[in-house]
């Protein structure tokens, strides 16, 4: 007769052990010191084996009754349950040091050896701050679509689209990457292709020719370091990216060549760049040398001398002067190169020298190994018309003239 509920839990010990049987070779062993065993007697191959399935009450006549069938099922198949057990304790392992956490961290060990040390800590921080807690933990064959949608969409809510759409992409990289080294079946970020929508991106403004004027005259109102107003007039003579200069390292310049050499490994496209400098550029870089010439980079970190100025101190500079900000144009340091390259094309500048100085992408892979000084006789006139044609505005608004005189194009 089956056993009830009641039965076993009433069930007293005696001074030897005994069998309460429930049906089908599944009953409840009593032992005298009180202990309540569930086990399975079953016969594989004729041999009778005994599985232990667990203890009352942790496991319920309920319980015990499903775990019952699921062995029964593996007997009919020829599988000891106990095997089978040992089997799924040893894959439980295997997943849990197998988390999302472990394996994205094995995925940033080995794909950050091509990466900028800026780019490795976006990744790890993004990672850290968005993604582990939520998920980092699982074992990744158990992190789904619906766990990353929701990490992606509350960081969406919060205004930070870009990183939205990254934490998609390097979550797709490091499913690709489990999927390769056996430790998962599938990609389920790929799922969630167009859950997010890139905002219209918004190029960084330039200033009109009475801006660059309105911007050298506050410029020479800013009660700041001079080492800041030397670097925003600099940015404005260079067009060069932000982080460029900031970075700049005094080995890098020649000034009796009046060049600048930055090295592929601080460019965004990652071949060296040259830019040729204007006398206005040089004049300034000569009285920079006098505040940091003794040290490595042209612009140390006040706070930290070790470490270059931050961007964070151009915007600053240029939101007190009343250019960046609430209730300003809306211009940023990086807005220097679009400046440049807007009245340079608009002078009538040939575009692919234009764009050469900007060190945008080249396309073609082999003119961009050697690329750095095409079109150098062309940019250095450029260059130094660029310079040229600042001082003019400056004269022009000061004299209160009309408009600068035209400058020669180069051919």
């Amino acid at each position: 007769m089956p056993l009830t509920d009641a039965k076993v839990r009433t069930a007293k010990p005696t001074p030897k052990s005994t069998k309460m049987a429930d049906g089908r070779g599944l009953y409840l062993e009593v032992r005298p010191t009180g202990a309540k065993l569930w086990r399975y007697r079953y016969r594989i191959a004729g041999k009778e084996n005994i599985f232990a399935i667990g203890e009352y009450p942790s496991i319920s006549l309920a319980e015990a009754r499903n775990e019952h069938l699921r062995a029964r099922a593996l007997v009919a198949s020829g599988v000891h349950p106990s095997h089978n057990r040992k089997v799924e304790r040893l894959s439980n392992m295997v997943a849990n040091a197998n988390t999302f956490e472990a394996v994205a961290n094995e995925w940033v060990a080995k794909k950050s050896v091509n990466w900028t040390a800026y780019y490795k800590r976006q990744v790890e921080g993004v990672l850290g701050a968005d993604v582990f807690p939520h998920v980092g933990r699982l074992p990744i064959r158990s992190v789904t679509a619906g766990h990353l949608l929701e990490i992606v969409r509350r960081v969406d809510a919060r205004g930070a689209t870009t990183i939205a759409l990254l934490i998609r992409q390097w979550s797709s990289a490091i499913f690709r990457y489990a999927v390769a080294t056996l430790r998962a079946d599938n990609d389920p970020a790929a799922a969630l292709r167009g859950a997010i929508e890139r905002s219209r991106v918004v190029h960084h403004r330039p200033l009109s020719r009475a801006q660059i004027v309105q911007f050298m005259v506050a410029l020479d109102r800013y009660g700041g370091y001079r080492t800041t107003v030397i670097a925003l007039r600099l940015m404005l003579l260079t067009f060069v990216r932000t982080v460029e200069l900031r970075k700049a390292l005094w080995n890098e310049f020649d000034l009796d060549l009046a060049q600048w050499r930055i090295p592929a490994e601080r460019m965004k496209m990652r071949e060296p760049h040259i830019v040729p400098l204007s006398k206005q550029a040089v004049v300034l870089l000569q009285e920079l040398r006098a505040y940091t010439g003794g040290q490595g980079l042209l612009f140390p970190n006040y706070r930290r001398p070790r470490e270059s100025m931050t961007a964070t101190t151009l915007n600053r500079a240029l939101e007190r002067m009343g250019f960046n900000g609430k209730d300003s144009i809306g211009f940023s340091a990086h807005g220097f190169r679009a400046t440049a390259s807007t009245i340079l094309n608009e002078l009538g500048y040939r575009s692919d020298v234009i764009e050469r100085q900007l060190a945008h992408a080249e396309r073609n892979k082999v003119r961009a190994s050697y690329n750095q000084a095409e079109y150098l006789e062309d940019r250095k006139v450029m260059m130094q018309d660029w310079a040229n044609l600042i001082d003019d505005l400056i004269e022009k608004a000061e004299n209160g003239s009309g408009s600068p005189r035209s400058l020669p194009k180069v051919a």
